[in-house]
């Protein structure tokens, strides 16, 4: 095929592919990872994620363990998990010295965690994921007859200094990708990076939280002006709800940008929240697939779908704080909205949805860094807030989301949610604010079967939608 046309070279069409935690969890995966890559030529930029496991690894190392034997048996298991991958490779020792530097690292920050843990340094740690798996990822391409080249992303993926939950400044990841990547893609060179870490203006490691590895390669999409954004994960495409919560989940082949963000930011673990932003911004259609059976096909994420349902997908997310603020001050007054949420921005706490009445408001709070767990109000937070008002916080919490087009619009659609929800008792009811969503919060115990309800009665029913 040529790309000369009226005496312009036209650049080909570069795909960005970032394959996850599971598509390169050992030497077989990551081999049939390399082989969607190899038999693509226009892939020609791979993020890849840290192998499977192994961020959790980092995590409890830079969350601090003072008991060498229980540190020394997590380092153990992180070797283990990469010289597995290294024992099968036919050049073994062309990576062997990297992967043990690398360990060598993990295991000198993990010692200055259990005295000292700070965000700076988990971020710094839990980055090792990547910068190992793309070790034996650029070598397993290599053997396999491809010309490809490591690059460490930090040189590109420009953050804010918030560990834990950077912030990339768009502007300069696009010049730095003009100047410092863009040039390595003239040739026929595949270039593998890491998803998820990045670096400040300082040059010291940060990450853009749990899941980022999505949002990092979108981001590299968009400053390289790629065609196609692929995300290469365990299931082929996304679903009516999860699998794993109910067999009967249906694939779908094609969804709306809009639709697929609703998806995203509700939970839906395919694909991270904000992956979705840069995608949108340069109109890159986001292709998700599985890696493990690519000939399945998969999901296309584009602006617009031929006739979008009025009832898309059920997403489910756990982990949730709801924190009540009640107070007869609010009856008929003013500025005390005000005064809470100056209270949660001096403490830089996100809130994710909100509900008001006269004397009571609640709202939930985003969990969005690298810690897990669910999210808390800290201390300070706390105690301003409560000498503004009686404050009530609980957990064990998850929020179910029914995404769909239209629904504030669409007659009777919440009747036919909540007439199925008799046994149960849903909270924090919000509608109307997005026509894509109608979402409640319910108890841990009863999320799953609360979404097996609504799916069979939404989703399986002759009579749906």
């Amino acid at each position: 095929m040529s790309f000369v046309e009226n005496n312009f070279t036209v650049p080909p069409p570069i795909t960005v592919a970032k394959f996850g935690g599971t598509s390169v969890a050992d030497h077989a995966a990551m081999s049939r990872s390399a082989t969607i890559i190899k038999d693509n030529p226009a892939a020609k930029v791979v993020l890849i994620s840290a192998c499977s496991g192994v961020t959790n690894l980092l995590v409890e190392l830079a969350n601090g363990i003072a008991d060498n034997e229980q540190r020394s048996l997590r380092l153990q298991k992180l070797t283990s998990i990469h010289q597995s991958i290294i024992d099968k490779l036919a050049q073994p020792d062309t990576v062997a010295g990297h992967i043990e530097q690398l360990i060598n690292n993990v295991a000198g920050l993990a010692e200055q965690a259990a005295e000292s843990p700070s965000t700076k340094l988990t971020d710094q740690l839990v980055a090792h994921g990547e910068l190992l798996s793309t070790h034996l990822f650029t070598q397993i391409l290599n053997e396999m007859g491809a010309t490809a080249q490591r690059f460490d992303i930090r040189s590109v993926m420009r953050t804010d200094s918030q560990y834990g939950k950077a912030i990339p400044e768009i502007d300069t990841i696009r010049q730095l990708a003009d100047s410092q990547l863009q040039p390595l893609l003239e040739g026929d060179t595949i270039i593998v990076s890491q998803g998820f870490i990045g670096s400040n203006s300082d040059g010291e490691t940060t990450t853009l939280g749990r899941g980022g590895s999505d949002y990092s390669a979108a981001l590299v999409a968009e400053a390289i002006s790629a065609e196609t954004l692929e995300i290469w994960t365990d299931v082929p495409g996304m679903y009516t709800t999860d699998p794993r919560i109910t067999a009967n989940a249906k694939p779908i082949s094609e969804i709306s940008f809009s639709e697929a963000s609703e998806m995203a930011n509700f939970g839906a673990k395919i694909l991270h929240p904000s992956t979705l932003l840069p995608a949108v911004r340069q109109q890159i259609p986001v292709f998700i697939g599985s890696s493990k059976a690519p000939e399945q096909g998969g999901t296309w994420i584009r602006q617009q779908v031929s006739e979008p349902p009025k009832f898309r997908a059920l997403a489910l997310r756990c982990n949730q704080t709801l924190v009540t603020l009640t107070s007869l001050n609010m009856f008929h007054a003013y500025g005390f909205l005000s005064e809470v949420f100056r209270i949660l921005a001096e403490h830089k706490i996100s809130v994710d949805l909100i509900t008001t009445s006269e004397v009571s408001v609640s709202l939930t709070l985003d969990q969005t860094d690298t810690g897990g767990g669910a999210p808390s109000l800290p201390a300070a937070a706390m105690e301003q807030l409560s000498q503004l008002c009686r404050v009530e916080v609980e957990q064990d919490l998850c929020l179910v989301a029914l995404i769909g087009n239209q629904l504030g619009d669409a007659p009777g659609a919440a009747t036919q949610v909540f007439s199925r929800l008799d046994q149960y008792s849903p909270r924090m009811i919000c509608f109307g604010a997005s026509t894509h969503n109608l979402c409640f919060l319910v108890k841990t115990k009863e999320s799953r079967d609360v979404v097996k309800v609504l799916h069979q009665g939404l989703f399986e029913s002759p009579l749906c939608g």
